[in-house]
């Protein structure tokens, strides 16, 4: 088992990737629930390798929209380039502009620089996972509309059971299905021995672009609670409403939207910032609405047999700890030890755990205090956020925050795997 060369700093590497000798995977059948980004990420290197891949999606279609996902750092650069979607990411990025922290009449407290929030590349999820569809759907089966019902492993393969489709037998199943996997409840067991609760809700939805937006946004704070008014992608007519607010855990329906309106409603029903109001009036209608508590899934292992957890499904978080970019990597590192094991998947399961591991953590850990800091508890808090926004979004500083936010997206020494067909 070949360990990477890490950095204490998460600058640059500290020697070149070594360059490992892979085999074809064409003998290999493998499933895959989730066709968001980690799923069809790793399709796309799995494919490469030879292997017949299916990626199952319990949506009707893939998912439009969504939030903004951001790549940092030279890691995230590497694997874009390899992957060959680098120069159609920069295609389709958001071009976000500044956002503006407002007090409660609209008026600038702190101003935030685009690279603060945007990294070195900003995209919809939607529009990145729509990308990785396009260059995989030639040579991997989609099947939306459906998911897994059980899983039965025996010494040579693994049994699946489908809500609607009829049974199959493959090689391998990954569950890249997200925070709420299904695949890891099937097989590691039930959720709440997993996700660690950090007190806060997010939600998010579209409305109309009253505030006349264009690729930026509006942040007003209050102890425990945001709102966010932003527009990523110019259209003049659309914006999209972020709310963040402080909880103990709610005892409510993950799938009940009208339970989640209700507390939405109620949560921001006094908030004191002028354009609030308005803002709140499209939750009603809302039919794109997102909410979901502010948490981070710990496993204790990735695998478990023939099953493996990419992605928020094993090492999640709802926001702040550079998840996407690290699906991307993640999907490269463990369809790259499969390929060096020759479709050996406890060598390759157990090769992927130890290069991803402590990097998939490192990244995680900045999470840690995403509530707090976009919704802090007390105006002495949000007055002291502030203050921080201000000093590391100056100039003088930007080279320095540049450095930190790239720290743990950058702390892993790639291999190069030296895919069979190189091509995109």
């Amino acid at each position: 088992m070949t360990h990477t060369t890490r950095t204490n700093t998460g600058s640059a590497p500290t020697k070149s990737p070594r360059r490992v000798a892979t085999r074809s995977l064409a003998h290999l059948d493998v499933l895959i629930s989730g066709a968001s980004v980690a799923g069809p990420a790793l399709a796309l290197w799995l494919a490469r390798y030879g292997a017949r891949v299916t990626v199952l999606e319990k949506a009707p279609a893939l998912r439009e929209g969504g939030f903004a996902v951001d790549f940092r750092g030279d890691v995230h650069r590497t694997v874009l380039r390899r992957m060959g979607i680098w120069d159609e990411v920069h295609r389709r990025q958001t071009h976000m502009g500044r956002q503006t922290v407002v007090e409660a009449d609209d008026t600038e407290r702190v101003a935030l620089p685009a690279f603060f929030m945007s990294g070195d590349v900003e995209i919809f999820r939607g529009d990145l996972s729509k990308i990785l569809y396009e260059r995989t759907a030639d040579r991997v089966e989609y099947v939306f509309g459906d998911s897994v019902a059980t899983l039965t492993e025996d010494s040579e393969g693994v049994d699946v059971t489908f809500d609607r489709g009829a049974p199959r037998r493959f090689d391998l199943v990954v569950g890249a299905d997200g925070l709420h996997s299904h695949t890891r409840r099937l097989v590691f067991g039930d959720e709440s021995r997993y996700l660690r609760f950090l007190g806060y809700y997010v939600a998010g939805f579209g409305i109309p672009n009253h505030l006349g937006l264009d690729r930026t946004a509006r942040l007003y704070s209050e102890p425990g609670r945001t709102v966010v008014i932003s527009n990523y992608d110019g259209d003049p007519d659309r914006a999209g409403v972020g709310l963040i607010f402080r909880s103990d855990r709610l005892d409510h329906d993950r799938h009940d939207i009208a339970q989640q309106k209700k507390i939405l409603a109620d949560r921001f029903a006094d908030m004191g910032w002028k354009h609030a109001p308005k803002a709140l009036e499209g939750l009603e209608s809302a039919d794109d609405l997102y909410f979901d508590a502010i948490a981070q899934i710990h496993v204790d292992r990735l695998s478990k047999g023939r099953v493996v957890l990419l992605g928020d499904a094993g090492y999640g978080a709802t926001m702040g700890g550079i998840g996407t970019g690290t699906a991307l990597v993640s999907a490269y590192v463990l369809a790259g030890e499969l390929a060096a094991a020759g479709g050996d998947h406890r060598a390759g399961f157990a090769a992927y755990e130890a290069e991803i591991r402590d990097y998939a953590k490192g990244c995680q850990k900045t999470a840690d205090n995403a509530g707090p800091f976009l919704a802090p508890p007390t105006e002495k808090k949000i007055r002291s956020r502030d203050r921080a926004y201000r000093v590391l979004g100056s100039r003088l500083l930007a080279g320095l925050f540049k450095k930190l936010t790239e720290k743990a997206a950058s702390d892993l020494v790639l291999k190069d795997y030296a895919p069979v067909d190189r091509q995109p």
